[in-house]
């Protein structure tokens, strides 16, 4: 193989150097994008340049024919129809007229996206040339098989001429190869989309708008072709865009106040300049020589039209004349607005004035009305005006023109007209007589006078309430004369004529003519008052005041039980009288200061007549014992029960003792018994204290009947002295269940303590709750009955209930107690 054109050879001695000049054939041969390649064979992959090679592939040839080896196996086709040898010359004639084919010849369409590199391609002639075949024969080579493919198809649901697929979306026809025209690669010839497949496919062809971004990016270092000038561009505003604009940046300022006046270094020109504000620096201009000017390029070519004064004047008018359009639409806007908002300033005003002359009109017909009134109250005028008339022209004014006479002067029209005429209504009054004179016409006047700004505050203020001024001027000097003449004692007149004007006078005057002068006359009148000469009692002109005056008349209270303490220094339990006029002032003190009068005054003296009871079952005077039981409304039950415990059942019980020691008639002792225990009341029978002493003498009497053994013993006297201590004992048990309940029920009505719905509906659920709030178990006893009652657990104690009432397992008995009691032994 020779290499001449890589190493050149001596003319002489014909021996062989490496020439590394670069010769015409190199630069063709390396630009030529249509080049053949040359394939390397196996040896030459092996033996590198040292490989043996023909002489006919010395050199790779252009666009010449290339040698067959006949000697290599044979080439089977893989797809198509063989062509004939007519065909296959023809084709190799037409390859041997082929030359290289310019870039710059092709067609713009037919340009690749990239430089194809390669020598002279000559397409394959084992392609598939076949064409298109009819659908009719497809599937015929089932004519020589039993078909089975195609029954399998029509089984599924294929309908012969219509494509595969749920919805018939397959393809009919077999894919269609289209050939492509010249030697380029895949593409460089545009689209190869065969017809069928457009029809099948209807897509749009991505590659289409590829081949036109790169047209645009290959046009851009490409000279053009056209060798043509480039169209200069133009960028239109509207007059519509540029107020939209004036309005943005109206809108956008008006928050950059802030940074209206900030200093501002502006230091990219070639000199440093100061402005006050961001705005300035939006506002300026691209002066000429601002910027330094770039030097040029080797290629590149000088301006032809390069005025920058002129450029810069250009945009200064433009600028100029945005700025007028701006400025003259936001004068347009506001000319607008403000057309808009006179004529609501014009309506808003013609509102204003016909208010004016409806004003105007009813003050004039006000007026009108006053002056007759001014007319007629004149002493010499034939029909003089009268209080009821005044009161109706009152009521018009007030009626019909309301906003004028709530914004006059009532007070002077009320004193210039009104007064006069009220005082000569009163002239001959007289209030204790005629306690509802005049309440009538002074409520009316009340309605039409009285200030309600006045009400809400409560004010008094007599400058600006005509009513107020009215009463005090007129009406208050005729009620200080009336008391200063009236007797505390005769209480009756006065109290009827305040509570018939208490809903017309004003409060405060009315708190004037109690604190003023109803009070000094009481506290004088209770100063000289003596509870043992005096045939008044005190409570009879003092209580009616208590309605009106309440805590007003606490500073006599103490006066009063002085006297009345002074008065019970010699006082004796026989005489009535001092209950007579204590009784009155139980609700009226309170309750501390009775309690202690009571104990300090009268407590005492029934003790010592208590001590004076003589007790004689044979023949007893009860005087003394009526005397002591009697102040039982008047005294606490507990101070009571402090007499009787302190003073009388010492004496009962040993009386009691002495008489069952000397053989009784225990019949006798049970009545006796039973007699001094009805002289009780209830509420005292209640009391722990009274009980237990009653209990004390069961027990004596119960202990009496069990000792005498050998003596004489009454017949069934032991059998009815058992019975009444087991029926005293149940019926207080009964009491003391029924107690509860009620307190439980009451309870339960006002909504206090536990809620409706946990209210105990018996006396076992009561039972129940009690143990729960004291942590106490309580719970029935498995198999465990006493006469057909189920028996319980209250903590240590074992009980059962019969009837209301808890019965508790004694030594011997079952012993009926009260809830508290049951309570107390279990803690």
């Amino acid at each position: 193989m020779s290499m001449s054109h890589l190493y050149g050879t001596d003319g002489e001695d014909g021996v062989e150097m490496e020439n590394f000049e670069v010769s015409d054939w190199d630069l063709q041969n390396e630009f030529n994008p249509h080049r053949q390649r040359h394939r390397q064979s196996k040896e030459e992959a092996t033996y590198g340049v040292w490989a043996e090679r023909d002489s006919d592939e010395e050199r790779p040839s252009f666009g010449g024919k290339r040698s067959r080896d006949y000697s290599a196996p044979v080439n089977f086709i893989s797809a198509g129809l063989k062509k004939s040898a007519a065909e296959d010359m023809s084709e190799e004639d037409s390859d041997e007229d082929e030359k290289p084919i310019k870039q710059e010849e092709i067609p713009k369409e037919f340009v690749p996206k990239k430089l194809k590199t390669g020598g002279n391609f000559k397409p394959s002639q084992k392609g598939f040339v076949g064409g298109t075949k009819s659908f009719m024969d497809f599937g015929s080579w089932e004519r020589h098989t039993k078909g089975i493919g195609q029954k399998l198809l029509q089984k599924m649901g294929y309908v012969p001429g219509r494509g595969l697929g749920k919805n018939a979306q397959g393809i009919i026809n077999p894919i269609e190869a289209k050939q492509r025209k010249g030697k380029g690669a895949v593409g460089a010839y545009g689209s190869e989309r065969t017809s069928q497949s457009l029809q099948d496919f209807p897509v749009v062809d991505s590659e289409e708008e590829a081949e036109e971004e790169f047209q645009k990016e290959l046009s851009q270092w490409r000279k053009d072709p056209n060798g043509g000038k480039k169209k200069p561009k133009y960028s239109y505003k509207t007059v519509e865009e540029l107020k939209a604009k004036g309005r943005i940046n109206k809108k956008l300022s008006a928050p950059q106040k802030e940074l209206s006046q900030v200093k501002v270094i502006d230091m990219t020109g070639r000199e440093q300049k100061v402005y006050y504000s961001y705005s300035q620096i939006s506002h300026k201009h691209n002066i000429p020589d601002d910027s330094p000017q770039q030097p040029l390029g080797k290629d590149a070519k000088p301006q032809g039209f390069a005025l920058p004064e002129l450029e810069h004047n250009l945009q200064l008018l433009i600028d100029i004349t945005e700025q007028e359009i701006i400025q003259n639409d936001r004068q347009l806007q506001y000319e607008r607005d403000m057309v808009v908002n006179l004529t609501h300033e014009i309506q808003k005003m013609s509102e204003v004035l016909s208010h004016e002359e409806t004003a105007i009109s009813n003050l004039s017909k006000v007026l009108e009305m006053v002056e007759e009134c001014e007319r007629r109250m004149q002493p010499s005028c034939e029909n003089p005006l009268t209080l009821d008339e005044c009161a109706k022209i009152f009521e018009t004014l007030q009626d019909k023109y309301y906003e004028e006479y709530r914004m006059s002067d009532r007070v002077d029209l009320a004193v210039a007209i009104v007064y006069p005429l009220m005082k000569d209504y009163f002239k001959n009054w007289d209030p204790l007589k005629d306690c509802t004179y005049g309440t009538e016409i002074i409520a009316k006047w009340k309605s039409l006078l009285e200030n309600d700004q006045l009400l809400s505050h409560g004010g008094q203020d007599l400058s600006t309430d005509a009513f107020h001024r009215l009463m005090w001027e007129i009406w208050m000097p005729y009620v200080r004369n009336i008391v200063a003449q009236w007797q505390p004692r005769n209480c009756g007149s006065m109290v009827d004529f305040l509570d018939s004007w208490v809903n017309v006078v004003p409060v405060w005057i009315l708190e004037n003519i109690l604190d003023q002068l109803i009070f000094p006359k009481l506290q004088k009148e209770v100063e000289s008052w003596n509870p043992l000469t005096d045939t008044v009692p005190i409570h009879s002109w003092i209580h009616p005041w208590l309605p009106l005056m309440q805590a007003r008349l606490e500073p006599l209270y103490s006066p009063i039980r002085n006297k009345l303490a002074n008065a019970l220094q010699k006082w004796h339990p026989s005489d009535s009288s001092a209950k007579l006029i204590l009784q009155p002032w139980k609700d009226v003190f309170t309750p501390g200061s009775w309690e202690a009068f009571m104990v300090k005054n009268i407590v005492p003296k029934l003790g010592m007549c208590l001590n004076e009871l003589i007790i004689n079952p044979h023949q007893q005077h009860m005087d003394a014992f009526y005397w002591v039981i009697d102040w039982e409304g008047m005294i606490s039950v507990s101070s009571l029960v402090g007499l009787l415990e302190k003073h009388f059942f010492p004496k009962w019980l040993q009386v009691l003792c002495s008489w069952l020691s000397n053989s009784p008639n225990y019949e006798e002792i049970t009545k006796w018994y039973l007699g001094w225990k009805s002289m009780f009341s209830d509420q005292v029978l209640a009391h722990p204290s009274i009980k237990d002493k009653f209990n004390e003498a069961l027990d004596i009497m119960n202990r009496a009947v069990s000792s005498s053994v050998g003596g004489y013993m009454q017949p069934g006297a032991r059998e009815n002295i058992a019975y009444l201590t087991h029926t005293e004992r149940r019926k207080d048990f009964q009491y003391e269940a029924m107690q509860e309940r009620r307190e439980a029920e009451n309870m339960a009505q006002r909504g206090i303590g536990v809620a409706a719905s946990s209210v105990p509906m018996n006396f076992k659920d009561l039972i129940q709750t009690k143990a729960e709030e004291h942590n106490i178990v309580f719970m029935p006893v498995i198999g465990k009955r006493h006469e057909g009652k189920q028996l319980y657990t209250f903590g240590r104690i074992v009980i059962y209930i019969d009837r209301g009432v808890v019965f508790v397992q004694g030594e011997k008995t079952w012993v009926p107690t009260s809830l508290q009691s049951l309570i107390d032994m279990a803690k």
